[in-house]
């Protein structure tokens, strides 16, 4: 069986400080391969290190919506960091209106570049949206971003934002929120959608799957979403992995899929 953690920040303490034990512990779990996302390019060579360093760990180039203070990356920069053949993706990246106010433009100006940089490199995009999920949409439809392809990551809006989502191609990626208590509603976006659309991820070291909430989320907790998705839809955690492992490697065209 063969798991893979969609969305990961490995680079981050506390994870960074115990690398050998969190490769230890994705491995005991069937945690084969991960994405260790971007989020601004400051510490974007960690991130690139990490992937070169280890053949079952992919990477990013990006700059979260939320990030002021950084660089903010033209169009052609993103471009010339994507060569790279182990950057299979653009992002994060979206919109958040939930820890920032005032005049947003210059997050949806960020936005739309990482749309273009997707479409010049043909590598999908990484969404994060919160609270922000009508101009994320609209923004991803007017842009075409449909033709670079993406997934909504740590998705946590209703069914309505999921179908506009699968009506442009894109793929939605379920953390551990959809264990908690109070997500009923996210469950019941994961009952409906397509299979052959479907990813898990952790975001680590955020938002740790029941029964492992409280503690910092690594790469090894995801077969706890894993196994709750596969709950929700009848169906055998090998089954589950075996799905949205091929999604991923679908998806994410420039990883290189396990021998098996």
């Amino acid at each position: 069986m063969q798991i893979v953690d969609s969305h990961c920040h490995i680079n981050f303490e506390p994870l960074a400080g115990d690398f050998p034990g969190l490769l230890n512990r994705a491995s005991e779990k069937q945690v084969t391969h991960m994405l260790c996302v971007s989020v601004n390019l400051e510490d974007f060579p960690q991130v690139l290190n990490l992937a070169h360093e280890h053949e079952n760990i992919f990477a990013s180039v990006g700059v979260h919506p939320c990030y002021t203070e950084c660089e903010d990356p033209s169009t052609a920069r993103l471009v010339a960091l994507a060569e790279d053949p182990k950057i299979i993706a653009i992002g994060e990246t979206g919109l958040d209106y939930f820890r920032n106010e005032g005049d947003l433009s210059w997050q949806r100006e960020r936005f739309v570049r990482h749309i273009e940089a997707a479409k010049i490199t043909g590598k999908p995009l990484i969404i994060h949206t919160r609270e922000a999920a009508d101009d994320t949409m609209l923004t991803l439809k007017n842009e075409d971003a449909e033709s670079a392809g993406g997934v909504m990551h740590c998705f946590a809006e209703d069914w309505g934002v999921a179908e506009k989502a699968l009506d442009i191609g894109f793929y939605i990626s379920f953390s551990g929120i959809i264990t908690f208590k109070s997500a009923e509603q996210l469950r019941e976006v994961a009952r409906k959608v397509p299979l052959d659309r479907m990813l898990v991820e952790t975001d680590s070291p955020y938002l740790a799957p029941v029964p492992m909430r409280g503690k910092t989320n690594e790469p090894s907790y995801v077969r706890h979403t894993a196994e709750f998705l596969a709950g929700l839809r009848g169906m055998s955690l090998e089954q589950m992995a075996e799905i949205t492992t091929e999604n991923f490697f679908n998806l994410f065209s420039g990883a290189v899929k396990p021998a098996g």
